[in-house]
């Protein structure tokens, strides 16, 4: 069931960087933030809701989207660790937001030639909503790391927190056919280029990381992943079906 697998690796990606970004529902900086960033989360967790249907009907056993969403453990979970980190402040949110769409733009352009009809569907919409993102994170990456003394000093901080989650986002758990999904370690070189680019406009640098933080395609998570879980899940486990 590779197919099957990969999917879940995709669609446990958005979910959980979507119920991330919605943490800051009525708590961002600015008005235009708290009604941007939730809007994003709902981009995020659509393209995870179709994953997640597409994933149940490859699998076959009569598993819905909510079913694989809220009735699996973090065990079960195959999210690369970065998008579970905690938001901490609105610096680590907007650059673990560059790190990932970064990378998920390439790979939609690129998933936008698949030869499954659901992927190319999928894709179609994704690429644009990434690169709508990709902007936003990045303006706001320049804008602290270009800023006051405090805004440059957190934006460092968040690039020493988060850099070394990076490299997971090029290994996949699963391999499936070569004209289904990307190969995601040929997307890195597009990756390196957008960061280059805006960490050079943020005075900041991409530092080399020799061993990245890995586990969470395997389902080796941190706590913070359980505590979120419990929270997201929490309803629909009191109340299934309501």
């Amino acid at each position: 069931m590779a197919l099957f697998d990969a999917l879940l690796e995709l669609a446990d990606d958005h979910l959980v960087l979507g119920h991330r970004l919605s943490e800051w529902c009525g708590h961002a900086p600015m008005l235009e933030e708290d009604l941007a960033m939730p809007n994003m989360a709902l981009d995020l967790i659509g393209t995870a809701r179709t994953l997640y249907d597409y994933a149940g009907q490859v699998e076959g056993k009569g598993r819905s989207e909510d079913d694989l969403a809220f009735l699996r453990g973090e065990r079960e979970y195959r999210n690369c660790l970065l998008v579970e980190r905690p938001n901490r402040d609105f610096a680590q949110t907007m650059l673990r937001q560059l790190y990932f769409v970064s990378f998920m733009h390439p790979y939609w352009t690129a998933a936008a030639d698949s030869s499954d009809e659901v992927i190319r569907g999928v894709a179609g919409k994704a690429v644009k909503e990434m690169a709508y993102q990709i902007r936003h994170a990045s303006e706001w990456v320049i804008r602290l790391g270009d800023g006051t003394e405090e805004s440059a000093r957190r934006m460092a901080d968040a690039v020493e927190d988060l850099h070394l989650y990076t490299g997971e986002l090029f290994e996949a758990g699963t391999e499936t056919d070569d004209d289904v999904l990307p190969d995601r370690a040929a997307l890195q070189p597009a990756w390196e280029t957008t960061i280059d680019h805006v960490f050079g406009e943020a005075g900041l640098t991409r530092p080399v990381i020799p061993h990245p933080q890995t586990g969470g395609r395997a389902g080796l998570h941190g706590e913070d992943l359980g505590h979120m879980l419990a929270d997201m899940q929490s309803p629909h486990r009191a109340h299934p079906g309501a």
